[in-house]
């Protein structure tokens, strides 16, 4: 089969019938082998919804799937992208519903995101706050959410409990530092430069620790009184157990949502975890259910979404790293592959 010839971009007004341009990869491997591709336009189905894409944005999973590491669910788009942001244009056959033509939509997606259209279910559209643009709004469905869901739906957050977040300055991890604050809970973070803790306390974050230069187990004891943290948000592993497990507090509860320093252990971890009765729960966003995702989506709107308006006592901040054209979608994903990002890595789709 021939490679397809990469087409040039920026395209202004490119309405082929049925077809559209998206970020692909015909062979796994590093970020050079991302290309523009002409594709199918998708359909929605029935309870979905046609978003003409004016913004998507990067998240670790994408860069996993362009390695070959992590398939689509069953019945996902096979493209890259777990968000979207723009404008409603059609509907599957059983009609609008609450969402109209026009209605500019954020929305959280099993894949497809990175292309000029996406279908969606509407159960798992938003509304883009009032004032902000596409690009900061892209910021929002995927790391929020998630931020969400591990705080409220599997870490059972409370009023006044400590929580260590892990890559602090990473999307999820801003969002975490904000939705600590809006639910009365104290955040506490690691990362690896001191740029990046200082933007997580900007944001809201009681203490930060640079995990390059200093063992965040025992600091995160230092500020606890030798108590231990409540929750714990890990994306990144094996690497961590032993520290995790040290400061984790009585009852506490590990959340790993990410294996970004792999996932063998060796060592005695189910007596220390039972001597502190503690819970390690696992969790991923993606492979959950059209319903599950209906609710979060619902909780979040209800809960947060009201906060991105400026004027309210607490002000949720999406945080945006860089911003890239569709074309240069290489370059992004080299960047978070270099952890050189402080939140979102944004793409801007050509319309």
């Amino acid at each position: 089969m021939e490679p397809c010839e990469l087409l040039p971009i920026p395209v202004t007004g490119f309405s082929m019938e049925g077809k559209m341009l998206a970020a692909y990869f015909d062979v796994p491997g590093g970020p050079e082998n991302l290309f523009i591709k002409e594709v199918a336009k998708p359909n929605p189905k029935k309870g979905e919804v046609l978003v003409k894409v004016e913004a998507s944005a990067l998240n670790r999973a994408d860069l996993l799937q362009r390695r070959g590491k992590y398939s689509p669910p069953p019945g996902a788009s096979d493209l890259l992208g777990l968000e979207a942001v723009g404008t409603v244009v059609g509907f599957g056959p059983d009609g609008c519903g609450r969402w109209n033509i026009g209605d500019r939509v954020m929305a959280l997606l099993s894949g497809g995101g990175n292309a000029q259209y996406t279908t969606v279910s509407a159960d798992h559209l938003m509304p883009i706050p009032l004032g902000m643009t596409a690009t900061d709004a892209a910021a929002i469905p995927e790391a929020w959410l998630t931020a969400f869901q591990l705080l409220h739906f599997v870490g059972k957050i409370q009023k006044g409990e400590i929580v260590l977040i892990h890559a602090g300055a990473s999307g999820v991890g801003t969002a975490a530092i904000q939705l600590c604050r809006l639910a009365g809970a104290i955040p506490i973070v690691t990362a690896g430069s001191k740029e990046k803790l200082e933007i997580a306390k900007h944001l809201g974050a009681a203490a930060g620790f640079n995990y390059k230069e200093e063992d965040f187990s025992a600091k995160c004891l230092e500020f606890t009184n030798n108590v231990g943290v409540d929750i714990i948000l890990d994306c990144v592993g094996a690497s961590y157990w032993e520290k995790n497990l040290n400061c984790l507090n009585m009852d506490g509860r590990w959340v790993v949502y990410g294996l970004m320093g792999s996932g063998g252990m060796n060592g005695d971890l189910l007596s220390k975890l039972l001597w502190k009765r503690g819970s390690i729960i696992g969790s991923l966003l993606r492979s959950r259910s059209s319903q599950y995702k209906a609710d979060l989506v619902k909780a979040f709107s209800e809960q947060a979404l009201p906060h991105f308006t400026v004027g309210g006592p607490i002000h949720l901040k999406p945080i945006v790293d860089s911003v890239y054209q569709l074309q240069k979608i290489s370059d992004a994903h080299q960047r978070m592959e270099e952890n050189k990002n402080t939140g979102k890595i944004v793409l801007q789709i050509p319309l």
